[in-house]
This record gives structure tokens, C-alpha cells and sequence, in this order.
């Protein structure tokens, strides 16, 4: 019967054995959250970019259809639906393919910026508030998204120099301010000199 090299129970080598076991598992620990952190990372970044690839197309789409408004009609639409749909012709024109998801939120709702009466759509955003990871080295037409703090903040405009209008005030009534009256001309009485350089 061969010799047994079992490390007897309390020697120093199975000590050991046990603290490299131990080890070991802590380094296998470590190394899968660092990839699942990585990973996690990776999949922000994906997002990130889906998120300004379909941006760029709800850009195009606003711009489309405003360069498309036929006379008389509004420039811009209601709802993102008349982007897919132009309701301003007998015949569908398209000016988007269809409602994309936000990849940051995996839905088809958007925060929708509106003109300053609201009825209209001049742009779009994510509603995830998530703080972004890309801050710089953006297109020339996304340098407004240089270092913003959250995705609500990376709104894509059909004009970029159009903002919506400030909300009031609760409770602040603007007063009316009053009219300068013209000042009387100067009268005389009669005897009395005449002011000088009157004729």
C-alpha cells in the first residue's frame, strides 16, 4: 500500500494550503466585479452612443418636417407620432422611420421640449437622469452637451436658437405700468412778459 501525503490535520502545510485557498478565491472575487464594473461601463458607453445616434434622427426628422410645412400649416408637430406620419398631407410623407426606444431607459417615452405656447415639438430628450459618462470631444452639433450633468440636459433641437418661453411666477400679477403724459405747453397771462425766444 503506497504511503498517504494527506498533510495530517494542524500541520503547518495544510495551514497553508488553506490560506492559498483563501486567497485565491478572494483574487476570483475581485477580478468578477471588476468585470462586471467594466462591463457595466461598456454597456453605458453603448447606450451612450445609441442614445446620440437617435437623437441625430429626431434632429433630422424636426428639421424635415419643418423645411416640408406647406403654407398656412404649423411648422412644428404636435406629437412625435406626425413625424412618422406628416397629418399636413392627403398622402403619408415620413420624416422619421418610427418611434425609436431611449436606450437609456429602454422606452418610448421622451421628455419633449415645447414651443412657448405648447403646441408644438421643437426637440427631445431622454428622461433618464443618470449622469452621463461622455463629457467632451462631442460633434460641432452637439458642443451644448460639453460637460452636462445629466441626460435631460442633452436635448436635440430642430433650432438650436429657439427656447421655450419662462414660466410665470406663481402668484405675481404684472401691474400695468403708466403712460407718460406730454408736458402742457407754457401759458401767459396776459400783461405778463412773454418767456424768452417766444415770438
Amino acid at each position: 500500500m503506497a504511503p498517504s501525503h494527506a498533510h495530517p490535520k494542524g500541520s503547518p502545510e495544510a495551514g497553508f494550503t488553506y490560506i492559498a485557498v483563501l486567497i485565491a478565491l478572494a483574487i476570483s472575487a475581485v477580478t468578477a466585479i471588476g468585470g462586471l464594473q467594466i462591463g457595466s461601463v461598456m454597456q453605458r458607453r453603448a447606450a451612450e452612443e445609441s442614445l446620440l445616434d437617435i437623437g441625430h434622427q429626431y434632429r433630422a426628422a424636426l428639421k424635415s418636417y419643418a423645411k416640408a410645412t406647406p403654407a398656412g400649416q404649423p411648422t412644428y408637430p404636435k406629437t412625435l407620432q406626425d413625424l412618422v406620419r406628416d397629418p399636413r398631407f392627403p398622402n403619408p410623407v415620413r420624416h422619421l422611420r418610427k418611434i425609436y426606444f431611449d436606450p437609456m431607459t429602454g422606452t418610448e417615452t421622451w421628455g419633449l421640449l415645447k414651443t412657448p405656447d405648447g403646441t408644438g415639438i421643437i426637440g427631445i430628450f431622454s428622461q433618464s437622469t443618470g449622469r452621463p459618462i461622455k463629457v467632451g470631444n462631442f460633434l460641432a452639433v452637439d458642443q451644448a452637451f460639453q460637460n452636462k450633468k445629466s441626460y435631460t440636459e442633452w436635448v436635440f433641437m430642430q433650432a438650436p436658437n429657439l427656447r421655450p418661453a419662462p414660466l410665470p411666477v406663481p402668484g405675481l400679477v404684472p401691474q400695468p405700468q403708466p403712460v407718460p403724459q406730454p408736458a402742457p405747453p407754457p401759458t401767459t397771462v396776459p400783461g405778463s412778459a412773454a418767456p424768452p425766444g417766444s415770438p
